[in-house]
């Protein structure tokens, strides 16, 4: 892995002294209308090479990361006469990472971008591993390529204005990787408030290091997901049917909620297939009800939910739905195969835990 990690709160003395580093002469600052309007007021102040920096925003909200505003990027760097040698600055959340991502490895056959993710999820997951793409035709991420960002700055100084939504979403995917790791980086996460006005942003940092190098460590062994990054898709292959389906009815849940509910239903199918110990499985699912309440799912919304996860990137063939499993805390399993009938009792036990049923 060749992506440089760059762990601090000092955010625009990092991206001047990068950029010094790489020596580029024209840089490109794509935003989001969200990020325009809270965090470029910061960075300007704080670093000379955002401040002269040309803008490119984009509408937010993962509904825009799609080609449309893909190729509004590119028409962009091009009309600006961007080149291999320019470097692009990808300021957001992780819609706007996953896509300024593949912008940038894209246009003119690749160039150089660095990621300052602005919200928690986009820190812990999608700024991190070299993962981009955009979502196409009704389902996620169904479009992209592996490619590294020169740096990522990682830092928890934006958190403090985000809605208590977006650090929940982004804290599951750090209890994801609390999982793949062992019981003590669980129990510290399991311990630890994220829920306002308790949530401390510096006491956080430490701990969103720990999670961001349990990442790194996978992705370094395995950048194009070949074998042991398909670690990271625990929770994600009914996390991302459960996303699509609340796209589909139009009442979109965030990424993060989607991957704790989707955890809850894996770590059932784990316990069902490996014999995951339930007396941790009930305590993730009563984390989750308590904190992100639970996705509401009846037995007639199975048929979707199964479509949506034969679809899923991650399947070697449309009849196969493929997932990763844990046989305990730290030990995942992947390439794990379920039958229908396996996941719909999966998704019933889902739903007596999050008191659906």
């Amino acid at each position: 892995m060749n992506q440089k990690l760059i762990f601090t709160n000092l955010v625009g003395g990092a991206i001047d002294a990068l950029v010094d580093e790489l020596g580029a002469k024209d840089v490109f600052v794509l935003t989001d209308t969200n990020t325009s309007q809270f965090v470029m007021p910061l960075l300007v102040n704080d670093s000379a090479v955002v401040a002269k920096g040309r803008r490119i925003t984009i509408p937010s909200g993962d509904i825009n990361k799609n080609l449309e505003q893909l190729a509004y990027v590119w028409k962009q760097l091009s009309v600006s006469e961007a080149t291999r040698s320019s470097v692009l600055i990808n300021v957001g959340g992780g819609m706007l990472t996953d896509l300024g991502g593949f912008a940038a490895a894209a246009f003119k056959r690749g160039m150089r971008c660095i990621n300052v993710p602005t919200t928690l999820l986009g820190a812990v997951d999608a700024s991190v591993g070299g993962k981009t793409a955009v979502n196409f035709n009704g389902l996620k991420n169904q479009i992209g390529v592996f490619s590294e960002a020169e740096a990522s700055i990682i830092s928890t100084v934006f958190f403090n204005t985000l809605p208590q939504q977006q650090i929940l979403s982004g804290y599951a995917e750090m209890l994801k990787h609390a999982l793949l790791e062992d019981e003590a980086t669980l129990g510290r996460l399991l311990d630890y408030n994220p829920v306002y006005p308790e949530f401390d942003s510096e006491a956080l940092l430490p701990l969103l290091r720990a999670s961001v190098l349990v990442k790194q460590r996978i992705v370094e062994e395995d950048l194009t997901e070949k074998g042991l990054r398909k670690a990271l898709n625990l929770g994600h292959t009914i996390g991302h049917a459960f996303e699509s389906f609340s796209f589909a009815h139009l009442s979109p849940v965030p990424h993060g909620y989607a991957v704790a509910w989707g955890m809850v239903a894996e770590l059932v199918l784990s316990h069902m297939k490996l014999g995951f110990p339930s007396e941790i499985l009930h305590k993730i699912a009563a984390y989750v009800l308590e904190n992100y309440g639970a996705m509401a799912v009846e037995c007639k919304d199975y048929p979707e939910l199964l479509k949506a996860m034969r679809q899923d990137k991650k399947n070697d063939s449309p009849e196969s739905i493929n997932f990763t499993l844990l046989e305990e805390v730290g030990r995942p399993m992947i390439n794990c195969s379920a039958t229908k009938d396996e996941i719909e009792a999966a998704l019933d036990i889902y739903r007596d835990l999050m008191h659906l049923a």
